[in-house]
């Protein structure tokens, strides 16, 4: 025999409606100022503790933003200059030699220009004089990365001191009502636990990863700053060409 067929009929379009309607409505995305809004709720949200990551951060941005400009003044070409003034002196020219390291007006230019204000003395003295004007430049790259680095320690330490204190809140509220507490009262210490950790530990991951950056820039900066002492003296020490 052969095998009865199973029809399958439509749905009703009154049952598909009654679906979708009983359906939840798709959330909609949030906008850019309600994100943003948000983000200030959490904040506030953080307690008192915010109030010192907060100013730490702007701290941060600001001598990072300072510090990059001052890196930026201070980049040259070492060979270009070195060979220039190489130059000038090698003619007898040494103030023609100093004009062009007052344009210059870099780090390395000063050093160099150190030494030749020293032309005619012993050659001891005008490496003397190269090595502290090193010092100095070197001295002047490094302004506020101290405080920079305390950034990226302090950031973190204000974070966990808001976690404690938060956490000692919410232990209060349950201590107050002998453990029969609503969840909702505890709110505000989990809160501030959570937000104040978060916080600190994103401002000194992002000082320390912009301290680590500076100070390799600043590295290679005086590295061509002793590159550049180094071959001028050498360029005082050897004999004149015939």
């Amino acid at each position: 025999m052969r095998p009865a067929l199973m029809l399958q009929t439509a749905p009703d379009s009154s049952v598909i409606a009654d679906t979708l309607a009983a359906a939840p409505p798709v959330a909609a995305e949030p906008s850019f100022m309600e994100s943003l809004r948000g983000g200030f709720e959490l904040l506030f949200l953080g307690g008192w503790s915010m109030v010192p990551i907060v100013l730490l951060s702007i701290l941060m941005v600001a001598i990072v933003w300072e510090r990059v400009r001052a890196l930026r003044r201070a980049e040259g070409d070492p060979d270009t200059l070195v060979r220039n003034v190489s130059d000038y002196v090698a003619t007898g020219d040494v103030t023609a030699a100093v004009a062009y390291c007052r344009e210059r007006d870099s780090p390395a230019s000063r050093i160099v220009q150190r030494g030749l204000e020293r032309l005619g003395r012993p050659i001891d003295e005008i490496q003397a004089a190269i090595q502290e004007a090193g010092r100095r430049e070197t001295y002047s790259l490094e302004k506020r990365m101290d405080l920079l680095a305390s950034v990226a320690a302090i950031a973190p330490m204000l974070g966990f001191l808001g976690t404690v204190t938060g956490m000692i809140g919410a232990f209060r509220q349950i201590q107050r009502y002998e453990g029969l507490v609503n969840p909702s009262l505890l709110a505000g210490g989990i809160w501030e636990a959570l937000v104040t950790t978060a916080a600190g530990l994103a401002v000194g991951l992002l000082a320390l990863f912009a301290y680590n950056i500076l100070v390799s820039r600043i590295g290679r900066l005086v590295n061509g700053f002793e590159r550049v002492s180094s071959d001028f003296v050498d360029f005082l020490q050897a004999p004149p060409s015939r």
